[in-house]
């Protein structure tokens, strides 16, 4: 399961991120030290920051230490051993230590705390936030590098970034490396067996989850003992498309503004998920289960469709039949002709305030926002990146071709990561958790809803 904070867009355009997992995934938790540099035949001078600056065409050497530290989930962590190690053999007089693993983010706040940290820190996975390492003075202001700032390919970062970078207070400390989607998935296979359309709106969702009905198969299973699951990948799209597209709801709506609950939107979509309901499409043992077991119902055939993000795959390697195919969408509640809206999250990427190589550290940051890297982790990581790119040619996964082609298109909606106030989403999930199995209506979840809003709005 996804950690919370992922979730709360809960909240990609060219590359798409599987939202990775606390515990999903393993790796030494700190690689071996790199043998030493080889001294440079050029006459140089030395920065205080481990950079030594050619004195013949003034390019700068990158030398010293530099660490960097990584999470690994979902992701796994093949791709972050080779790009640290082209990294490696591009600037061989740098003596580069990985600290990475599941746990890593634990095993290193202390260092963080005492104001020692790595240069380089990949924020993800539990107990690492931006915004408390923001608060915290513990991140390197990027605002003015990165207005200029270009990849190894000359592109600025900016221009390449299918999700700009978060400002706190008017400033960015951070860039996202890896955007995930929620969505709906399905087995392109089955589908093709059994002469299924492949959905693109919700008249053709339902018009198909009437066939697999009629087929004996139930069409659409969701997560309910985690709603944020059915939220994130229907509700919250819905509401968008019912807003003409206006994302801003979302936002006011993360902002408890109680006026926004109650926006015709919103029972629009929740209209939605009762039609699901009453045309029987819904699995009944939906809502007692969890994450993993209504995956592997899906898996099994179960069920065609169901609500959830682009770390499903990985999540779930172990249990996949042969011959599975994955088929994504970010959103089925458009209607017919309406665009597609992307409900995503990210995963960024930033270099500590106290770092001892900050030149190596951004010269680093120009290394991973570029189109190569962006290709490389599509395919070792079964996930796209922040980097607008075609990855149609690519290694890449099925399903990660399908969400960049999606998230790539200009008449995608994308909704950037919006997290709602603790209680508020505890209100909404437990709210659509009773609107699937009829306990209340539409109207009765906007009232239960707003009383909580207008209480953390105070």
């Amino acid at each position: 399961m996804v950690s919370k904070t992922r979730l709360a867009a809960l909240g990609i355009a060219a590359l798409l991120a599987v939202a990775p997992l606390a515990g999903c995934g393993s790796s030494k938790d700190e690689a071996t030290k790199q043998p030493e540099p080889a001294k440079s035949e050029e006459p140089a001078k030395t920065t205080d920051e481990g950079t030594k600056t050619a004195t013949d065409d003034g390019a700068k050497k990158l030398t010293g230490d530099f660490e960097i530290q990584y999470f690994v989930g979902g992701y796994g962590d093949k791709w972050w051993k080779k790009v640290i190690a082209d990294f490696q053999a591009a600037n061989p007089d740098l003596k580069i230590k990985e600290s990475g693993g599941p746990k890593i983010n634990d095993q290193m706040k202390p260092r963080w705390v005492g104001g020692n940290p790595p240069d380089f820190v990949y924020i993800d996975g539990p107990n690492l936030n931006d915004r408390q390492m923001v608060e915290d003075g513990q991140l390197e202001d990027l605002t003015d590098w990165l207005k200029d700032a270009k990849n190894i390919d000359g592109e600025k970062i900016t221009d390449i970034l299918a999700q700009p970078a978060q400002e706190f207070d008017g400033k960015v400390f951070d860039i996202p490396l890896v955007l995930n989607s929620w969505g709906v998935f399905w087995d392109k296979a089955l589908f093709q067996e059994k002469g299924w359309e492949e959905p693109t709106d919700w008249q053709s969702f339902l018009a198909v989850s009437d066939k697999i009905k009629a087929a004996g198969t139930t069409p659409f299973i969701h997560t309910g003992k985690y709603p944020y699951y059915i939220n994130g990948a229907i509700l919250y799209p819905a509401i968008v498309s019912a807003n003409n597209n206006d994302i801003s709801i979302l936002q006011d709506m993360a902002a408890s503004k109680v006026e926004a609950f109650q926006q015709p939107a919103v029972l629009t979509a929740l209209k939605k998920i009762v039609e699901l309901r009453d045309k029987g499409f819904i699995d009944k043992a939906s809502i007692q289960i969890n994450h993993t077991d209504s995956q592997m119902l899906f898996l099994q055939h179960k069920d065609a469709f169901i609500p959830n993000g682009l770390w499903l795959p990985n999540e779930m390697a172990k249990d996949i039949p042969g011959g599975f195919s994955f088929g994504f969408i970010p959103s089925v509640t458009q209607d017919a002709g309406g665009k597609v809206v992307a409900n995503t999250s990210t995963a960024n990427v930033a270099i500590a305030k106290n770092a001892k190589n900050k030149d190596a550290a951004k010269a680093f940051l120009q290394f991973v926002f570029s189109k190569a890297q962006a290709s490389q982790w599509a395919e070792l990581s079964g996930a796209p990146s922040n980097i607008k790119g075609d990855i149609s040619a690519s290694n890449a996964p099925s399903h990660v071709k399908d969400a960049a082609k999606y998230l790539t298109d200009a008449n995608t909606v994308v909704v950037p990561a919006i997290t709602f106030n603790a209680d508020v989403d505890k209100a909404m999930q437990d709210a659509t958790d009773a609107l699937t199995i009829s306990k209340i209506t539409p109207e009765q979840w906007v009232e239960r809803v707003v009383e909580v809003a207008k209480k953390a709005a105070k």
